[in-house]
Order: C-alpha cells, then structure tokens, then sequence
C-alpha cells in the first residue's frame, strides 16, 4: 500500500527532470498524476514512461486559459484533486546593469504569476487534507551571481507559502516549499558541461549535485501525511548548499 493510495495530483513543469521524477514517485505510492508543461514531445514521452495512471496537459503556467484546461481536464476524468505541485520554473543569468524588463516579465510570469494561478486555480478542486508543494531554491537565499530575477522570484515563492497558511486556514489544506540546490536533470548536465557540474558538486557539503528522485523523495513526503503538521514551512534539499 502507498502513502498516496487514491490521491490525485497535478504537476506543473511535468515531462522532464525534477517534474517529471516527482510524478514517477507519485505514481509508485498510489497516485494518479496530471503532468502538466509547454513541449507535447516531452509530456508524450513521459507519459509513455509512467504509464496508465498518468494524463498529461499541454500548456504554460503563465497562460491561465491553458491552466483553466488542465483543470477542466483534472474535473472531468477525476473529479477532485489532493495535491498540487507547483513546479514549473524559469531562470537565465543576467549580470546586474544589463538586465531588461523582458527578463524580469519572463521570470516572474512564470516562477511568481505561475505559481499563483496555478494554486488559485486547483482550489475549487482540492479536499480537505490536501497538499500544496511550491519549488523553491536554494538561490532564494543565498542570491547567486547574476541571477536576481531568479532569485528574487524564488524569494517570493517562499512568502507566498507563508501567506497562503494564512488564507487556508479552516480549509485542512497544507502548503509547504521544496528548496532544491544544483539538480543534475538533463536541462541542468546539458547547460552546465561536465566541468560546470564539477563547480556546482564543489559547492555542496556532500561534494555532488543532486538527482532528480532525492528531490522528489521529499516531494512525496509533503504530498502525504508523513508531513500532515507541516504548513508554511521550507524543506531545503540542496545538499547543505543554503545552509551553511
């Protein structure tokens, strides 16, 4: 038996790394998960990967007619939702004296307007117990060089995590922030090389970068009730990068 034996969730930024490993959790503890993201190629292949109890949903998080569909869709097949794991993100360095307004749209469109929509949309949908899992960083807290957009927008992902346990309370509804460091998913081998994921794992106590499944091992651990008296909380999985 599962520790998500008929729960049904949604997972934005679905079809590849940190996303699309969560859902692969999900789904081998009971779940029925929605992936949700931009690239048909890469939801077809993920679903294709993790089976029947999979459905995924073409579109982005900063377009809330997409996001009105994928929830169209989560009602009509399931009717109810229990955990929604607001993933999707977006980042790109820019050095401080040559960022532009389209950067700052294009990253706070999709880690802040994203994830607001996303959460504010599933409401309607989601039972009591149920659980909400923002992707935080751990750049949230450090700041990292040239990345103040990114690091801005993770900042205030944090806050809104502890606002929103404000707003849900009476609801049973917990919302609590996953904060990864330096995660070798394809996105992250492929724009780092081999020596810049040498300097990432330098940076960590435990001298690695992080694979995906650890990421979403914790996930999972929010979604279920292992965590049912954690709301407005922080969980850092980045290999002591933020903490020391």
């Amino acid at each position: 038996m599962g520790k998500l034996d008929g729960k049904v969730a949604v997972i934005t930024g679905g079809a590849t790394g940190i996303g699309r490993a969560a859902a692969k959790r999900f789904i081998d503890e009971g779940a029925f998960v929605f992936i949700f993201g931009r690239r048909q190629e890469a939801l077809d292949a993920a679903v294709a990967a993790l089976g029947p109890n999979a459905r995924a949903v073409k579109g982005s998080v900063s377009d809330e007619t997409d996001l009105d569909r994928l929830y169209a869709a989560v009602k009509a097949e399931r009717r109810t939702l229990d955990i929604v794991f607001a993933n999707a993100g977006a980042g790109s360095q820019i050095r401080l004296g040559k960022i532009t307004a389209e950067h700052i749209d294009e990253t706070f469109d999709t880690n802040v307007k994203g994830t607001i929509f996303t959460v504010q949309k599933a409401l309607p949908l989601m039972r009591e117990g149920g659980s909400i899992i923002l992707t935080g960083s751990s750049a949230g807290t450090t700041g990292a060089p040239a990345m103040s957009a990114y690091s801005a927008s993770k900042a205030a992902v944090r806050n809104l995590a502890r606002t929103w346990a404000e707003d849900l309370k009476g609801s049973g509804i917990r919302v609590n922030v996953l904060s990864p460091g330096a995660t070798a998913t394809e996105l992250a081998k492929e724009a780092l090389g081999e020596e810049g994921q040498k300097v990432f794992a330098a940076m960590t106590p435990l001298q690695r970068m992080a694979d995906p499944a650890e990421i979403a091992a914790v996930a999972a651990f929010l979604a279920s009730s292992d965590s049912s008296f954690m709301t407005a909380s922080e969980v850092a999985v980045d290999g002591g990068l933020a903490q020391l």
